[in-house]
């Protein structure tokens, strides 16, 4: 077991949340043992610059989680599927703090159809660099889109409890018919890379895991075995309702039990689609969503505040 990690006093507070971050892109990509972690291509995953990176994975080594060796740099010392244990700080001013605390206020119709670096500077007491971080972020997953001149405008999202149930009526159509498309071929590497996050939430993940990487695993799976249909509006489709609802599902009440419950569910539909029953793998999947339809209250109780206070905002 990966013990918890305590940031050395001369590491930067980001160096915890950056590290995180990294872990979870070895566990996502089942990195093996010995994998070189390049600087650059964390840069670009990360959308941060060198020195951050490089002081996360100087972190991460006194974990055991990477190693770094003359003219070899750093290199995956942990076995991916070891990682789900791994708990690293949570500074209260770290990037997913920011993160969540843009997302809460833009649900809650606290923040415009549009916003600049300075205003959320002011706002949220942090620098220029750490916001730009979090808008980036926040582009990559459809939240928000650079305007062409100065600041960032905000997507369009559900939200109005009517257009949440929506969503899941048209999940309910569209995914379950993919699996039945002539030609189906789910990608097996994918399929099982989605295996091992679901099983690394239900191994320790669900409780260490910042909120917002909960969130990604299921969506991944459910776009994969949609993918299997080799059909780009389908696909498209259900990425385009994932990043609609992606604020709500990040704001809503954490229940834990229930997502336990989805992703043993999830486990169920991936054995079937392994063992290409697609009749009996749509069937499960409408249930599946439906049922999941059914137990999101939570969900639209944030959505009911939310249009509340979009009726009485000035």
């Amino acid at each position: 077991m990966v013990k918890r990690a305590e940031p050395p006093s001369n590491v930067s507070r980001l160096a915890p949340a950056l590290a995180g971050r990294i872990a979870g892109m070895i566990r996502r990509e089942g990195f093996p043992i010995g994998h070189r972690l390049t600087e650059q291509a964390l840069c670009d995953e990360l959308g941060v610059s060198r020195s951050p990176v490089r002081k996360a994975l100087q972190y991460l080594a006194t974990t055991g989680v990477v190693r770094s060796e003359p003219n070899k740099g750093f290199q995956v010392a942990k076995p991916a599927s070891a990682l789900a244990s791994l708990s690293l700080p949570q500074p209260s001013d770290s990037d997913e703090a920011i993160y969540m605390l843009v997302a809460d206020e833009r649900l809650a119709a606290k923040l415009g159809d549009e916003v600049t670096e300075s205003e959320l500077m002011d706002r949220y007491g942090t620098t220029r660099l750490q916001v730009q971080r979090v808008l980036n972020r926040m582009a990559r997953e459809g939240i928000v889109e650079r305007k062409a001149g100065r600041g960032w405008a905000f997507e369009p999202m559900l939200n109005t409890p009517e257009a949440y149930r929506e969503s899941y009526r048209f999940r309910m159509i569209i995914e379950p018919a993919s699996l039945l498309e002539p030609g189906y071929a789910v990608d097996k590497a994918e399929l099982e890379k989605c295996y091992r996050e679901q099983m690394e939430l239900l191994e320790g993940g669900l409780d260490k895991w910042p909120r917002s990487q909960l969130f990604p695993p299921g969506v991944q799976l459910h776009e994969v075995i949609v993918a299997g249909a080799h059909n780009r509006l389908l696909l498209d489709s259900l990425r385009k309702v994932n990043q609609l609802r992606r604020l709500v599902e990040y704001r809503a009440k954490l229940d834990r039990t229930r997502m336990r419950e989805q992703c043993e569910e999830h486990l169920v539909l991936i054995d079937l689609v392994r063992r290409d029953e697609r009749m009996e793998a749509a069937h499960y999947l409408r249930q599946h969503l439906d049922g999941a339809r059914r137990r999101k209250a939570g969900q639209e109780a944030v959505l009911d505040a939310a249009t509340a206070a979009r009726r009485i905002k000035p």
